[in-house]
């Protein structure tokens, strides 16, 4: 017997013209997806962003149920194929891309994994990697092994599947987030492999059974390999590289990208070297390098009475910012402004002198951190 709520989920995903970030609005608004669907026109028509267009198509019949329809075998795929169906207020979904305003409604995953694990790296490159990208790359996950790092990348010919199989070298999980439905997969080359990853970790797509791999495609699967993830490293890639996208979309989250730095005239690092020049990457020369960026060497923080002892000689201004920054993880420049109330030029300003004292720590893309 389908499941009604199911049906909606999926169904909220294939009307025209409603996007993710405009089915997440309509949700949020009307309560659930199956709400979107059977609300009343006049409701509808007064949620922000709703146009008439959008509308109108939700109040179609005919749309409807194709859709619903759609969906309806789409669960019997899944139900038959052993996947499971994320939707994006799901406990399980991955919370990390959550945070990201265009993540996708509905996300579907195949395996053993733990999308919400304490730390998440994506590893991306070029297709077309040398055999000193792919040692870099072997050396990274090695050095990884003993963090428990979940690793993330695209399945791809090159450093993509070589940080998937040195991840399963390393007994570490990996993930493949796939610019195709889960009915196949592409390259077919990488079939074997993937059937390991999905006994400690597996795929994961937005695309639903039947949707071929297509290049326009590979974008949205970028964003899920940047969004999912702490960080994201970038070992080798051409300017034209997908593995740069996947950075861009990745600083514009806010999050941590690291890059391997290469010759001056070696076209398979011009693209590292670009993201590096343009301080939208750090320049790393070894995993430790991310390690200690990412503070996940705890052996060697200080000791609390350390970080009480840097904490006695703050002014009031100074300590209404470490009192933001004790709330999270890792907090935006933007945010510690806003929350501080303080002019952006006073914050930096005072950001840069507790930097200067080792109380707090700056990360790539503007986030701060205590220095614990």
């Amino acid at each position: 017997m389908t499941d009604n709520s199911l049906l909606y989920k999926i169904g909220i995903t294939l009307l025209p013209g409603v996007g993710n970030i405009s089915a997440k609005n309509l949700i949020a608004y009307c309560g659930s997806a199956e709400a979107v669907l059977t609300e009343k026109k006049s409701r509808l028509e007064k949620i922000p962003g709703a146009g008439s267009v959008m509308v109108d198509t939700i109040m179609n019949s005919d749309v409807q149920k194709d859709a619903l329809k759609r969906a309806e075998e789409e669960i019997k795929f899944i139900e038959k194929k052993n996947i499971t169906p994320l939707f994006f207020t799901d406990a399980n979904y991955p919370k990390r891309l959550k945070e990201c305003a265009d993540s996708p409604v509905m996300i579907y995953a195949k395996g053993e994994m733990n999308l919400n694990a304490e730390r998440i790296v994506s590893i991306v490159g070029s297709r077309k990697s040398t055999a000193y990208g792919k040692k870099i790359c072997e050396q990274m996950v090695d050095a990884f092994a003993s963090y428990n790092i979940l690793i993330v990348s695209g399945l791809a010919y090159g450093i993509d599947i070589c940080a998937h199989r040195s991840a399963l070298k390393n007994n570490l999980p990996t993930v493949g987030v796939l610019a195709h439905g889960l009915d196949h997969l592409y390259p077919a080359e990488h079939f074997n492999t993937s059937e390991k990853m999905i006994e400690n970790g597996g795929l994961l797509s937005e695309f639903m059974s039947n949707t071929k791999m297509n290049p326009e495609y590979f974008p949205r699967r970028n964003r899920i390999v940047a969004g999912m993830a702490d960080a994201t490293i970038v070992i080798e890639a051409t300017v034209k590289s997908g593995a740069l996208i996947t950075a861009e979309i990745a600083n514009s989250y806010d999050r941590d990208v690291f890059a391997i730095p290469g010759r001056v005239d070696d076209i398979s690092s011009e693209g590292c070297n670009l993201l590096i020049k343009a301080n939208k990457a750090m320049l790393i020369q070894s995993p430790e390098d991310v390690i200690r960026a990412m503070s996940w060497d705890v052996a060697n923080k200080k000791t609390k009475q350390t970080q009480q002892e840097l904490f006695a000689h703050l002014s009031i201004e100074e300590e209404t910012l470490v009192n933001i920054l004790k709330q999270k993880e890792k907090v935006h420049v933007d945010d510690i402004s806003n929350a501080s109330g303080l002019p952006m030029s006073k914050t930096t300003a005072l950001l840069l002198n507790l930097e200067f004292s080792g109380v707090v720590k700056s990360l790539p893309g503007k986030m701060y951190v205590l220095n614990n």
